[in-house]
């Protein structure tokens, strides 16, 4: 669904802790709206089927295979499957539904051809200005590796903005050359700030990284941005799931996150068909509403670089620029600092898409 300000939300319909969701979509005949009983009505549509969803690679994949728009950004998943679902005794992230979609929903495999071919369709048609490039744990912690070739030339084809999410890798000096790539986003899924249920939610990441090397790592790449540049911003993420350990706890997380620059993006925990966890009961709306009012507001008061990019709306996530509006606090001067900086950066994305080479289409 498109919310107001082009907010994108990914709506559950099939799991079925949303068959005792308060909220209910409905259609008058005109238009859609999102009703609750007690909170009335809000407009909203629906996010339109983009064309090349239903086109095929010149390999003979589906588009869709390759990669998916994920709110207004691609995301793609380039290689094989996570490994720690391998094995007879798997160790994936209680939560994770990779290894049931790699292979199925997504292609196992992706040629740099079907890649770019995929980016120049997505750039063309639906207007993306981001691309995410999401891998796995490999036990020769070979992701980054394999990424660079492909980023290297996307940003040359294409100029977008292009983001990397791999476990933490053990050489920082890597880092230093996703930026020199051109890399405009790294991002660590540590998931949980509490120790126990670090161990408990994510066994295999607990047991070969360990969370201190997630925080280690997020905090090396944010020292990276200390020296920004408008034409190719640089910004660090650390990812956590709200829901899968107490309130407070994600807070403090959001605190250790921004302590260093970094920016937290956090995910409410939504129970998947098939995985570990898809019995667990999400966490309810007013327990999460504290959580992203202080999401926003530790952003704002480190005067991070929140909303600055141009055309990135999340479906699966709620942004800290999304949660202003569950703050009483104005905020006025960074406020307007956010929107000089949101300028420059939107001239400069777009002034460095326009003048590279064009996407293979």
């Amino acid at each position: 669904l498109v919310l107001s300000r082009g907010s994108c939300v990914n709506v559950p319909v099939s799991e079925s802790f949303a068959q005792e969701s308060p909220y209910v979509l409905d259609w008058d005949g005109s238009r859609w709206w999102v009703t609750h009983a007690q909170a009335g009505k809000v407009e909203v549509s629906l996010a339109e089927r983009p064309k090349w969803y239903d086109s095929k690679c010149r390999s003979g994949k589906k588009m869709t295979q390759i990669g998916t728009l994920q709110g207004s950004y691609l995301g793609i998943y380039p290689t094989k499957v996570c490994e720690f679902w391998q094995g007879p005794n798997k160790e994936n992230c209680r939560y994770c539904s990779v290894g049931l979609n790699l292979g199925i929903a997504d292609a196992p495999e992706k040629k740099l051809d079907e890649v770019l071919e995929v980016i120049g369709r997505a750039q063309a048609e639906s207007g993306i200005t981001y691309v995410d490039f999401n891998t796995g744990h490999y036990v020769d912690q070979s992701y980054l590796d394999v990424l660079e070739p492909i980023l290297k030339e996307v940003k040359k084809r294409t100029g977008l903005l292009l983001g990397v999410q791999t476990p933490p890798h053990p050489d920082l000096d890597r880092y230093r050359r996703l930026k020199d790539l051109g890399v405009n986003r790294v991002s660590f899924c540590f998931e949980l700030y509490d120790p126990k249920r670090f161990v408990e939610v994510c066994p295999g990441k607990a047991r070969f990284y360990g969370l201190d090397r997630y925080l280690e790592t997020m905090d090396f790449c944010a020292s990276l941005g200390a020296k920004q540049s408008i034409r190719e911003p640089w910004v660090t993420n650390g990812e956590i799931i709200a829901g899968l350990e107490s309130p407070e706890s994600t807070m403090a997380a959001i605190d250790r996150i921004t302590s260093v620059g970094a920016i937290p993006t956090v995910c409410v925990f939504r129970p998947l068909i098939g995985t570990d966890l898809e019995a667990l009961t999400p966490p309810k709306t007013a327990d999460m509403v504290p959580v992203f009012r202080h999401l926003y507001e530790a952003c704002m008061e480190k005067g991070l670089p929140i909303g600055l990019a141009p055309n990135i709306h999340v479906s699966l996530v709620l942004t800290p620029d999304e949660c202003a509006g569950l703050s009483d606090r104005a905020f006025a001067w960074q406020r307007i600092k956010n929107r000089v900086k949101q300028w420059a950066v939107h001239r400069a994305v777009y002034g460095q898409i326009r003048q590279s080479e064009p996407a293979l289409v």
